[in-house]
């Protein structure tokens, strides 16, 4: 059974009436780009949705979407060429960058877009050597993914007890401590949930290891420990993954995680939460990258967290 909701979420439901009820969330909504602006000219100026290093945009392409369909342009900037040498170091503001969608005046521009109109970059999906995968929007679209393929992994094998609801949730890049999430955690009033993300690799030459911990792509999914963790949930995760010998590391997360599960722990009465997260280079970026065996060790998990639960099952800490 599959349903949505108002804000976009998706939810699919696997033994509805069981219990306990188990959330598994991943979020679906990319950064992107709005329209703010057309000058005369028929060039588009644009404001960042979620978080960008805008050196990253200059000469990307884009896709807007557009009233009438899909609109094509390219991101432009001033020239090196015709630089001031003391500008050629300093760093590019989003307000120094346009949208050129090829049209002659600014009339010709609004008929093809509006103000308000929502685009992302227009980068398609590359499989890399030794099981990697590229591409814009990993974050967090894998999320999603891997709550369906545990969906999928539970069917073939149903947990006894719990009942198991998949969520594609939104608004997390521009809301995460409240947006889809929240909204859907309130509907569904799960027992206790789990949230799929992505988090930084660190095995990029200069990676920070002492700030951010050691986790690696194909090194298996990342655990978070903190404060919008459950410490119960926690310790199941860490029991199912070495009862089911998959590899994992731990992330210390001492204050907010950045994910929905910000939004869900602290919800109605307080939701017990865990994060598992996939190791991801080039965060925000047009390329980013994962492994696919983490995706399906991240599964995996989550399918053995779910026929682990019965219904006696405490989440208050000892």
């Amino acid at each position: 059974q599959v349903t949505a909701d108002v804000h976009g979420n998706s939810v699919a439901a696997l033994n509805a009436k069981g219990a306990p009820r188990l959330m598994l969330a991943g979020h679906i909504d990319e950064i992107g780009l709005q329209i703010t602006h057309v000058d005369d000219e028929g060039y588009v100026y644009f404001a960042g949705i979620g978080g960008w290093d805008s050196q990253v945009l200059v000469g990307q392409r884009v896709v807007i979407s557009g009233s009438k369909g899909p609109v094509r342009g390219v991101i432009g900037k001033q020239a090196v060429h015709l630089m001031k040498r003391e500008d050629m170091d300093k760093v590019s503001k989003i307000t120094d960058l346009w949208i050129d969608i090829g049209a002659a005046d600014k009339a010709q521009a609004l008929e093809r877009v509006r103000l308000g109109d929502a685009g992302v970059l227009d980068a398609s999906v590359l499989e890399f050597p030794n099981a990697r995968i590229v591409s814009r929007s990993i974050d967090n679209r894998i999320g999603a993914y891997v709550v369906a393929e545990a969906l999928r992994l539970l069917a073939e094998d149903r947990p006894k007890h719990a009942g198991v609801f998949g969520v594609a949730t939104t608004r997390e890049e521009i809301a995460w401590t409240g947006g889809g999430a929240r909204t859907s955690a309130v509907g569904l009033e799960p027992n206790v949930a789990l949230v799929v993300d992505v988090t930084h690799a660190t095995d990029w030459p200069g990676a920070e290891k002492k700030r951010a911990g050691e986790h690696k792509l194909g090194g298996g999914p990342v655990l978070a420990r903190g404060s919008a963790v459950s410490p119960v949930v926690f310790d199941l995760l860490v029991e199912c993954a070495e009862r089911e010998k998959i590899p994992y590391s731990i992330q210390a997360a001492p204050h907010d995680t950045g994910t929905d599960a910000d939004a869900i722990y602290n919800a109605l009465r307080g939701i017990p939460t865990g994060l598992v997260s996939v190791p991801n280079r080039y965060m925000h970026s047009p390329n980013e990258m994962v492994a696919r065996d983490d995706l399906e060790r991240a599964a995996r998990l989550l399918a053995a967290f779910a026929r682990r639960l019965d219904p006696k099952i405490s989440f208050i800490p000892a």
